[in-house]
């Protein structure tokens, strides 16, 4: 029986062969080549804020001293993903720098610093006080100024100023005194521009208001401030720690984590507020709200004595009136308050603490304090200065404060 013989196969069908098997080889090469042609997509940064937004700061530990706020607020650890043929492939990154609002332990920061309303910049309190002076008062208005004494004036050029007449003349010269040491201080810019006036019926001032002098019961000759009237103001609650309640608790990290930034900057202003009512000894204000909590205890909760915010979340020092004369001669009284108000704060404006130090080492805040009133208040001689006495009781206060801010700063160290 034969065998069926097959044929060998030809050189074509054993190359098509060889071909087809090679294939996904080539196929793999042409892929290679054509992902090292295109472009490695640059990786994307971490999503965050824009830059310079203070938001962008969030929740976080941190560390306090035992009278105020040191908080340093941490960042989540974000994640950045690179783009790529392959896919995204998530890879882990170091979290972004946090702003702190404290810096060197006991400093607000300087970009929290920066949030702060300037308030009355010196150029237009300057401007202002000027036109003050030279304008006629046109009308003269009971409400709106405090006391039934004082009268809401219309002057010449258009605008308005609160005419204040003192039940006794320390209170002009407690205002005026205060306004212009706010000056030696840097914070002048929180109070409003003040000037002072004579009352003269007769006299290119106050000759279109001659009727209204006379029943204002006003001596002739009184020396009286003119303080800038400034519109759609609004009353201010303390924040926490001076509006918790019958003890003065500083604030806590968990509290600042939790805080707006408008909460902050205001918290800026409120540290400058309590260390001008310190060295003045002004009980009108937080201090006497603390006094009445002796029958009121929700006192805190409510509005604090002149004290007001403007639109822009400045803060406005009203009224000083208090400060300095009439301040320190009941400081038996009200110091028990002032004092535990000035040891609940541990964080400061560093321009603050750098001006109360100079007056510390060169112990010239009385020195300071004359020297810029008689440069800029032409009538201070009508009211006179502060006494021995009373010179002495405000360097002995700078230099309290000084040694506090210098406690604060030790107490920070060593954490």
């Amino acid at each position: 029986m034969k065998r069926a013989i097959r044929a060998a196969p030809g050189p074509l069908p054993v190359l098509g062969l060889l071909l087809l098997g090679a294939l996904p080889g080539l196929w793999t090469v042409l892929l290679r080549r054509q992902a090292a042609a295109q472009p490695v997509p640059e990786p994307r940064p971490p999503a965050g804020p824009p830059p310079g937004r203070w938001g962008s700061f969030g929740g976080g530990g941190g560390q306090k001293t035992s009278r105020a706020l040191l908080a340093v607020p941490t960042a989540a650890a974000g994640r950045r993903e690179r783009g790529g043929e392959g896919g995204l492939a998530a890879t882990s990154s170091p979290p972004p720098a946090a702003a702190s609002p404290v810096e060197r332990g006991i400093f607000w920061s300087r970009e929290l610093e920066e949030r702060v309303p300037p308030g009355f910049a010196a150029e237009e309190a300057a401007a202002w006080l000027s036109a003050a002076r030279a304008a006629r008062v046109a009308s003269l208005e009971r409400g709106g100024c405090g006391r039934s004494s004082n009268r809401l004036a219309r002057l010449s050029d258009g605008s308005r100023a609160c005419v204040r007449y003192g039940i006794n003349p320390e209170q002009i010269q407690g205002e005026t005194l205060s306004y212009h040491l706010a000056g030696v201080l840097g914070m002048q810019e929180r109070l409003p521009p003040m000037a002072l006036a004579l009352v003269e019926a007769r006299g290119r001032q106050w000759e279109p208001v001659q009727e209204e002098l006379r029943g204002s019961h006003w001596v002739e000759g009184a020396v009286v401030s003119l303080t800038r009237w400034v519109d759609n103001l609004t009353a201010v609650v303390a924040p926490a720690p001076w509006g918790a309640g019958r003890r003065l608790q500083p604030l806590s990290a968990g509290e600042l984590s939790g805080l707006s930034p408008s909460q902050l900057v205001e918290l800026v202003q409120w540290s400058d507020l309590i260390l001008f009512d310190y060295l003045t000894a002004n009980f009108d204000r937080l201090v006497s709200n603390l006094f009445s909590l002796q029958w009121d205890p929700r006192v805190m909760r409510r509005a604090t004595s002149n004290l007001l915010r403007a639109p822009d979340g400045g803060l406005v020092f009203m009224d000083n009136e208090a400060g300095l004369v009439h301040g320190y001669r009941l400081l038996a009284m009200w110091d028990p308050y002032n004092e535990p108000l000035l040891r609940s704060l541990c964080v400061f404006r560093a321009g603050t603490a750098r001006r109360v130090a100079e007056l510390h080492r060169r112990r010239s805040a009385a020195a300071e304090l004359r020297r810029r009133l008689r440069a800029r208040e032409p009538l201070w001689p009508r009211l006179g200065f502060l006494s021995e006495r009373q010179a002495e009781l405000l360097q002995a206060r700078v230099d309290f404060v000084h040694r506090h801010i210098t406690h604060c700063r030790a107490q920070a160290a060593a954490l």
